[in-house]
């Protein structure tokens, strides 16, 4: 254990390469990392970024919602982020005669915020390593099922048990493939509201066509407002409570970027597998990603269909559209990637040096058999990883009415396994919980995804582990026999499905054409293809962390970081273009001129707002606008980012704020396997661009006055 804890801070001395990516723990930076960013050119301390005794970078970068990033931009707690983090808030306030989604929306006046149930964000207040704790008694055991339940165990002895304000959380997080455990001490406010968001002709602009793609010309941001109470601590929505005082705030720099500046990305990616062995990426690249891939293009041509006859099923489906869509398209983007750059090439190369060393350092008994045994086990497990991706995909992710039987499916076996009484709880709170569903429901568009996607599923996912009811049949008679005859095409049917007695319910659902077959494809999975899944599963889990030990051993020099997994992070770069193939060179800014490009009327992806115009063509673009009298709009950078870094503070040399992470280039999606500094870039929209909306297009200029705005020759390090 000692020697292991050794190579696992190793990571943070050995000598300086070449800037190769990377997502780091904040606490721990000291080291390489610190040398490293300076030699990039940061001017600030490791300990300006990550402390705990006083206010530093970290008490201004929340977690927005449990899946993206945000940052406070004032000392009243105004919160900024991505509009697409927020565009669940923005749809949810949004109607036909009032569309904050087609308009915009911008409060003047903390009277106008709009307060959001179930949003929260949430700070990391300290880390800590308690890689001890939770490993004590554990090495001894071999069963890997035992050894799982037994780290649980002490990890959840060690949240009860870990001292911290009664505000306040604990959540332990693995690292390094559970050869590492890191404690978070975390603060989070429940009362969030909307102040502002650009309309999507802006916070959306180039929509599908533009996602994952650069040059991008997308204002992708919202603004939101943390309230505390009168203690400024975290307490439920109240009209009582105010505006919450942040221990840290981000100033805004429109001094602008230029190439090869300093840039740093802090926020919460949210998985990476770097190390996995070169089998698992053929897997992805030949077998998972292609089936989920066509799944969803399916789903998303018949709501894009309806979508554009529709105005109100538009609104309906917005949101979730986006959502099907963003990894439709990464995941499009990361296997030509992975192709293109040779991942599974450059894996069997490092795989090849790994068994020299192994060889070298005399441990071919510890590690020589790992690689054997991960092709056996992938090749085993790809029938079951298929089938499980088409139930998952299909029943849900994609089909809404298979996604409501499938949890009915559930309330059923909570009455077989404890009775009435927890069929009524878990049916009360699944009836309420369904409302918002069906709120954003539409039958007709839901049941053209259906016979789209469970054709697939019958006809393209592992035969023997596909039930009999949708094999080889004429799907668009068995859609049309559903969606005529079932209760879960409509809440108040469902409702009505659902009055009476546990028992009686239970024998109504049996006669529903939707339950069983939503019953049926959830009972095939379980008995036939998570048993296998699962089991497998385990036996990858218990050969990556040896792997991961092994690397770790056996290359105590490598630029080794954890993978991400949802916990705060650092990622440094240059701003920098790059060429994504021959010929091709791309800048490292767009400009509002490219927006004034793409522009076309009335289409819903490259409409353009008219005061826009209006702005772009008087060139009023206030004191936002670049030496040469252009407007920024985006730009990219060499930070490693992934999902969660969405709504990410894009920071400068000396701590201030100069863009807002929102996405990464398409050639370089395949980042979260196998980073290519060469052609990964994130993308940030430009501070500039973000102020200039609020301020010129929105005339929202009391959000100006509260932030603290860097100017052109002024270097100062941000205030801590």
């Amino acid at each position: 254990m000692k020697k292991l804890l050794r190579a696992l801070v190793l990571f943070v001395s050995f000598p300086i390469f070449a800037q190769q990516g990377g997502m780091w723990v904040p606490s721990l930076l000291k080291g390489m990392n610190e040398k490293e960013m300076k030699s990039l050119g940061m001017k600030m301390s490791v300990a300006d970024i990550y402390d705990v005794n006083t206010s530093s970078l970290k008490d201004a970068v929340p977690q927005f919602n449990g899946g993206c990033t945000a940052e406070v931009i004032s000392s009243k707690g105004l919160l900024l982020t991505n509009h697409h983090c927020g565009y669940g808030e923005i749809q949810s306030h949004s109607t036909v005669e009032h569309d904050y989604l087609q308009d915009g929306f911008w409060a003047m006046s903390l009277e106008e915020e709009l307060p959001n149930p179930d949003l929260e964000v949430t700070f990391i207040v300290s880390i800590h390593d308690v890689t001890k704790e939770i490993l004590n008694g554990v090495d001894a055991i071999t069963n890997e099922a035992e050894k799982k339940t037994a780290v649980q165990k002490n990890i959840n002895d060690l949240q009860k048990s870990y001292k911290r304000e009664d505000w306040q959380s604990v959540m332990i997080r693995t690292f390094f493939e559970g050869n590492q455990y890191m404690l978070f001490v975390t603060e989070s406010f429940e009362d969030i509201r909307l102040v502002g968001a650009p309309p999507s002709s802006i916070g959306k602009f180039g929509s599908d066509t533009d996602n994952w793609v650069w040059p991008r010309h997308t204002g992708d941001f919202s603004l939101f407002r943390i309230y505390a109470d009168k203690n400024n601590r975290p307490a439920k929505y109240s009209k009582d409570n105010v505006p919450y005082t942040p221990k840290h705030f981000l100033p805004v720099s429109i001094n602008g970027v230029e190439q090869n500046d300093f840039t740093m990305v802090y926020g919460y990616p949210g998985r990476t597998q770097e190390y996995l062995p070169s089998f698992a990426v053929e897997q992805i690249v030949n077998d998972l990603n292609p089936a989920k891939i066509e799944i969803r293009d399916k789903a998303l041509k018949v709501a894009d269909g309806f979508m554009r006859q529709d105005q109100a099923i538009k609104i309906q489906y917005a949101s979730k559209f986006a959502s099907i869509a963003n990894y439709w398209k990464k995941w499009i983007g990361e296997s030509q990637g992975l192709k293109k750059s040779n991942a599974v090439g450059i894996k069997k190369s490092f795989e090849q040096e790994f068994l020299d060393r192994a060889k070298k350092q005399n441990k071919m008994s510890e590690y020589g058999n790992l690689l054997p045994q991960f092709e056996k086990i992938y090749k085993d497990i790809t029938p079951y990883a298929l089938a499980r991706d088409y139930f998952q995909e299909i029943v849900l992710r994609n089909n809404e009415l298979l996604s409501v039987g499938f949890r009915l499916y559930q309330l059923e076996n909570a009455f077989n396994k404890s009775g009435e009484q927890a069929f009524n709880d878990r049916k009360e709170n699944l009836i309420k919980g369904l409302e918002a569903l069906y709120k954003d429901y539409n039958k007709d568009v839901d049941h053209g995804i259906f016979n789209e996607t469970v054709k697939l599923y019958g006809t393209k996912a592992p035969a023997n582990l596909t039930p009999a009811l949708i094999k080889d049949k004429d799907y668009i008679a068995l859609g049309n026999d559903i969606y005529s005859k079932s209760a879960l095409t409509s809440y108040d049917k469902l409702k009505k499905l659902m009055n009476g007695k546990a028992a009686d319910v239970v024998k109504n659902m049996q006669k529903d054409p939707g339950y069983v077959l939503a019953k049926s494809l959830a009972a095939n999975y379980f008995d036939n293809v998570a048993p296998s899944y699962d089991k497998m599963a385990l036996e990858l889990e218990s050969l990556q962390r040896t792997y991961m030990k092994a690397q770790l051993e056996l290359f105590p020099d490598a630029r080794i970081f954890p993978d991400a997994n949802s916990t705060l992070r650092v990622t440094y770069g240059k701003v920098n273009g790059y060429q994504p193939s021959d010929a091709v060179t791309y800048n490292h800014v767009t400009y509002l001129d490219g927006v004034i490009e793409k522009y076309v009327p009335g289409d819903y992806e490259f409409d353009v707002p008219q005061k826009l115009i209006d702005l772009y063509n008087t060139k009023d673009f206030g004191p936002y606008a670049d030496k040469n009298g252009k407007l920024p709009v985006n730009f990219i950078a060499t930070n490693h980012t992934t999902g969660g870094n969405s709504g990410s503070p894009a920071i400068d040399a000396h701590g201030n704020l100069i863009g807002l992470n929102f996405d990464r280039v398409w050639e370089g999606t395949m980042s979260d396997i196998h980073y290519d500094p060469a052609i990964c870039r994130n993308i940030m929209v430009d501070a500039r661009y973000i102020l200039f909306v609020i301020d010129k297009y929105a005339g929202a200029k009391h959000l100006i006055d509260e932030m603290k705005i860097v100017k052109p020759k002024e270097t100062k390090k941000a205030k801590r």
